[in-house]
C-alpha cells in the first residue's frame, strides 16, 4: 500500500499525517453494489465538505491568501456563459482579462461588516469573531477558453452579486 505524507502547520506546530490508499469495499451481491457506492459517495461528500470547512476556518485568518470564487459554466449552440459568484464584491473592483485561451478574473472582497449608520452605532464599534466562513481579500479565478470563442464580442454583466460573462462562439 502506497501512502502520501501531508505536512501541515497548525499554530506554529508541525503536524505530519500519513494518508494511505485502500481498496474499496466489495459487495458479494451485485444489487447491493449500487447502494453501497451511493452511501460511500455521500460519506465522501460529507468528509470533503468537513475538510473544506476546517481549512476555511484556519486559512481565512491568513490575509495574504487568495480565495477562489465558485463558477458555473453553461453552453448552447451559439454561446458559452460563465457565471461567477461574487456576492459582496464591488463591481468596480473586478478585473476581467482574456488572453492565451484563458479568462482571468481578479479582484478583492472586503471583510463583511455591519452597514454604516444606525445599526453600527447601536452595536458599538468592535466585535469579537466567533466564526468567519465568508471568504474575503484578493481573489483570482482562471477559466480555460475553447478555441472557437469570438473574443471581440465578449460581454459581462454584474447582477445580484453574480458576474455573468457571455462568450459568443465563432
Amino acid at each position: 500500500m502506497s501512502g502520501i505524507t501531508v505536512i501541515s502547520r497548525v499554530q506554529d506546530e508541525v503536524v505530519m499525517s500519513k494518508l494511505t490508499a485502500c481498496e474499496p469495499l466489495r459487495c458479494a451481491d451485485e444489487s447491493m453494489q449500487g447502494a453501497s457506492d451511493a452511501a460511500f459517495a455521500n460519506i465522501q461528500r460529507q468528509m470533503q465538505r468537513m475538510m473544506d470547512q476546517m481549512q476555511k476556518g484556519f486559512f481565512n485568518f491568513c490575509p495574504n491568501e487568495t480565495w477562489t470564487p465558485s463558477v458555473n459554466l453553461y453552453e448552447n449552440e451559439t454561446t458559452y456563459v460563465v457565471c461567477v459568484d461574487l456576492s459582496g464584491v464591488d463591481k468596480e473592483r473586478i478585473s476581467v482579462e482574456v488572453g492565451d485561451h484563458k479568462l482571468t478574473l481578479r479582484g478583492a472582497r472586503e471583510v463583511p461588516t455591519l452597514a454604516d449608520g444606525k445599526a453600527a452605532e447601536e452595536h458599538g464599534n468592535r466585535f469579537k469573531v466567533h466564526l468567519m466562513e465568508i471568504d474575503h481579500g484578493p481573489f483570482i479565478r482562471e477559466v480555460e477558453l475553447p478555441e472557437n470563442v469570438a473574443r471581440e464580442k465578449i460581454a459581462a454583466t454584474h447582477r445580484n452579486g453574480l458576474l455573468w460573462i457571455e462568450l459568443p462562439k465563432k
